[in-house]
């Protein structure tokens, strides 16, 4: 299982980017995830650095990732 997801729980200073308890698609960043942030693909459709503890990882078997990534890339 790989971790492209996470659950906002956490939007104080985003109202606008970000909503609690929403799924967010996640762009693999090693260098900010070093830093303590993720890259989330936010409200306005576009990829920003939020602080990793405003979420929560969602670790999903390989299978159904894929039908996930095509269904957010739909939604932008």
């Amino acid at each position: 299982m790989s971790t492209h997801f996470a659950i906002c729980v956490d939007n104080e200073g985003y109202p606008v980017s970000l909503e609690r308890h929403k799924m967010y698609s996640l762009l693999p960043d090693d260098d900010v995830g070093r830093d303590g942030d993720l890259r989330v693909i936010d409200e306005s459709g576009e990829d920003y650095l939020y602080p990793a503890e405003m979420f929560v990882p969602i670790p999903l078997p390989e299978e159904i990732e894929p039908v996930l990534l095509e269904s957010f890339g739909r939604n932008t």
